[in-house]
């Protein structure tokens, strides 16, 4: 009885999608959260330290969400913040094994948790990256506009594909 390769082969391991979404949007949650501390000890609101050529830090408060967008929406923005959540994870829900989906999805939730907690405890975001003609932004507002472009990247290459 002759045995094949594909039989003497370990099945190869692979995570759940959940736990992969889940330990990068911890990930992003505690870089954010380390990011926004070291920045409210270290830089007075207003102030601004220059990084390198063209880029500084700075310590503002944001009231709205990515980008200041929506400044003083207040409910608004945690109404449309959980709204988008919401459909996010049951659109993971319902297609965990989509290629690649779970990237967006920890990055979207791993963003949005990050600029939540700041939302709840204090009132507002804390935005430290400043570069010119552009408004400040944070870790987390990098990770939702790299989780929506992933988003777009993954739902458009997985068309004609039966996925």
């Amino acid at each position: 009885m002759a045995t094949t390769d594909a039989a003497v082969t370990a099945p190869r391991f692979r995570t759940s999608p959940f736990l992969r979404a889940g330990v990068l949007a911890a990930g992003v949650v505690g870089v954010d959260q380390l990011t926004k501390h070291t920045v409210v000890s270290g830089i007075a609101i207003g102030d601004h330290e220059q990084l390198v050529p063209g880029i500084k830090l700075v310590h503002v408060r944001n009231t709205g969400v990515a980008f200041g967008f929506l400044s003083s929406g207040g409910a608004l923005v945690l109404v449309f913040t959980f709204v988008a959540l919401a459909l996010l994870v049951g659109y993971f829900v319902t297609h965990p094994r989509r290629r690649g989906l779970w990237v967006p999805t920890g990055l979207l939730v791993g963003g949005a948790l990050g600029n939540l907690i700041d939302r709840l405890a204090n009132g507002a975001v804390t935005d430290f990256i400043k570069l010119p003609h552009w408004p400040a932004f944070n870790v987390a507002d990098m990770a939702i506009t790299f989780g929506v472009l992933a988003l777009v990247y993954v739902l458009e290459t997985g068309r004609g594909r039966g996925t």
